[in-house]
């Protein structure tokens, strides 16, 4: 469905001298320098599959995203999304594609929400027929009746958020573009949205890219990433192949009545433990300890801990994805 083959894209930015003279003297011999946004990025996206696209702010989502929707031509490289090129014949192209930013609308703010899909519909060339049928799947899903005849103007953010991904689903489009859908709204309307976007998913086959910060979204809605930093790809692959590779942190969960957990276990001493490696941290009785388990087995842990102070309850657990993500836009991956 979507090809992306060395994609790169390329700036020119001003340089200008300091001061009152730099500033002539850019006027009449301006300078500039070469700005790499993205470099050689190469991924596929299979028809129906949910992608997580993730990255560090500045990493080059965004401009990824400009190039595959079109709004950006790249300086060199080729996406083919359906069999179309996103910078030619923009016409037919826009047809088949749903784009969602989080912060931004598309929907007319002073009209009702009903007359903004009614002009969307004409906008798309939506036969009547099959309008009706799709506001009636999409009410289903996005439960847009309470709010439908409300101006734009007045809806939450949560309404308007599931009124804009209606929008960009109302042709039909094929391939949908997620830029921070869940973002600012509370937990229960964040969990409706992913449920909404994984039962369309799974209805229509719907391609789907998805870029967000909140890794919960990512853990819900997808099986595979692609990770890019610094305009590169650092890591594409599903995510229990991102926790096996790198997802050696574990957390260690006890109750103790010792009044300094810490320095009486003195974890960094006895494994040389440090940095990012190890993090203990204690609320009450309750302690919570961090440890990197490729330098420290965990059988190792536990034993010295239950050797050195007197415990009620323990557990241990892995890391989830956002302290590994974590680790690896702090320490780059290789």
């Amino acid at each position: 469905m979507i090809y992306v083959d060395k994609l790169r894209k390329e700036f020119k930015k001003t340089v200008k001298d300091p001061g009152l003279k730099g500033s002539i003297k850019s006027l009449f011999r301006p300078k500039s320098e070469k700005i790499i946004a993205v470099r050689d990025i190469s991924f596929d996206v299979a028809e129906g599959e949910i992608l997580g696209f993730i990255g560090p702010n500045g990493a080059g989502k965004s401009t990824v995203i400009k190039m595959l929707t079109g709004i950006l031509t790249p300086t060199s490289g080729s996406c083919t999304i359906n069999g179309k090129n996103p910078t030619q014949n923009r016409k037919a192209y826009v047809k088949e594609i749903g784009v969602v930013f989080g912060q931004r609308t598309q929907l007319w703010w002073d009209l009702p929400l009903r007359e903004t899909y009614g002009v969307l519909k004409e906008i798309y060339e939506v036969p009547d027929d099959r309008y009706k049928k799709r506001m009636a799947f999409l009410n289903e899903v996005l439960e847009l009746d309470d709010f439908i005849s409300s101006p734009v103007r007045t809806l939450s953010l949560g309404q308007r958020m599931r009124a804009d991904i209606a929008a960009s689903l109302l042709h039909s489009p094929k391939v949908l573009f997620l830029d921070e859908p869940t973002i600012g709204l509370d937990v229960v309307v964040k969990d409706n949205i992913r449920k909404a976007i994984e039962h369309i998913n799974e209805q229509e086959k719907t391609t789907v890219i998805l870029t967000t910060h909140d890794l919960a979204d990512i853990e819900q809605l997808s099986k595979r990433i692609v990770m890019i930093d610094k305009g590169s790809k650092v890591f594409d692959g599903t995510i229990a192949e991102l926790k096996s590779k790198y997802g050696q942190i574990r957390e260690l969960y006890f109750e103790s009545d010792c009044k300094n957990p810490e320095q009486t276990l003195a974890y960094d001493k006895r494994f040389s433990l440090g940095g990012d490696d190890l993090s203990v941290e204690t609320e009450g009785n309750s302690v919570k300890v961090r440890f990197n388990s490729s330098i420290v087995p965990v059988s190792d842990m536990l034993s010295y801990t239950l050797g050195k102070i007197n415990i009620s309850d323990i557990s241990v657990k892995d890391a989830d994805i956002e302290e590994i993500i974590r680790r690896l836009y702090g320490q780059g991956v290789e």
